[in-house]
């Protein structure tokens, strides 16, 4: 049987997602600059993420790719 963990999101902080198999991981932030930053360094490297934004304590808000990253 798979083992689950249980994790908790925290307010105000920037997420991303690398995407892999057979698990995805989600990789948080404290800053926008410090999120970007990282999540371009992953999109160099070849890995396929997913920008998921600011979460709020109930959704993501900011969740538009940066402009920054996007081109």
């Amino acid at each position: 049987m798979r083992m689950r963990k249980k994790y908790t999101m925290g307010k105000d902080k920037y997420y991303f997602t690398i995407k892999s198999v057979p698990n995805n991981i989600t990789i948080f932030r404290k800053t926008k600059e410090a999120a970007i930053t990282a999540f371009e360094k992953y999109r160099r490297a070849g890995k396929e993420i997913e920008w998921l934004g600011k979460w709020d304590g109930k959704e993501f808000k900011e969740s538009n790719i940066p402009a920054a990253v996007s081109a």
